[in-house]
């Protein structure tokens, strides 16, 4: 009589068995490497951000500032996965300090198939800060581009202002920074994205 019940016991104690197993080869196959990538030209980080995508890392996090001996540099974390596929990401980065400029080359960017994935401020030569905007695009998307819109204001009231306009035709804001002008005063820099109409 209580054969069926005893089955039914084993079955669920080697059903639970399989399951546990699975979730701990699941934590043994999810682990990540990381890749820093750290230097004071931005025309060395695109190269080198290029580089880690071939060997199938994708990007992270960017931050700007000073180094412990008092260089200037950029830093981008990377990362990958076994189960991230090699040379499916490229990546474009773009520094100026002029945001007219900036804003066609965001757009320039995104028409080429990048998108937007992070931004920093990287301390020029000439005094001023510039805008480092980091763009992804992922060779396997068949995505349609966004179009982007850069607001640099020193005033929040100002700020406020634009960002609700453009919010009001579609634009979500992705992301913001704090830079100085080469005249010594505080510029805030907003990125705004929305899909592009059919």
């Amino acid at each position: 009589m209580h054969r069926p019940f005893r089955a039914v016991h084993i079955l669920l104690s080697v059903a639970i068995a399989c399951i546990l197993a699975g979730g701990a080869l699941a934590q043994v196959s999810s682990a990540v490497d990381h890749r820093v990538l750290a230097t004071s030209k931005t025309s060395t980080m695109e190269k080198e951000l290029n580089e880690a995508a071939e060997a199938g890392f994708r990007f992270q996090a960017v931050m700007g500032g000073e180094s412990a001996f008092g260089g200037k540099e950029v830093v981008v974390i990377m990362s990958r996965t076994e189960r991230k596929a090699a040379s499916r990401f490229a990546y474009r980065l773009l520094a100026t300090s002029k945001t007219s400029t900036m804003q066609k080359e965001l757009q320039d960017a995104a028409d080429a198939g990048y998108m937007y994935k992070g931004q920093t401020i990287f301390q020029s030569a000439f005094g001023g800060d510039e805008v480092v905007v980091i763009l992804e695009r992922d060779k396997d998307s068949g995505t349609r581009p966004s179009e982007y819109k850069l607001l640099a204001t020193s005033k929040t009231s100002t700020l406020a202002k634009e960002v609700q306009q453009a919010g009001a035709v579609g634009y979500e804001v992705v992301g913001m920074t704090l830079a100085k002008t080469s005249l010594g005063g505080k510029e805030m820099v907003a990125i705004l994205k929305r899909s592009r109409a059919e």
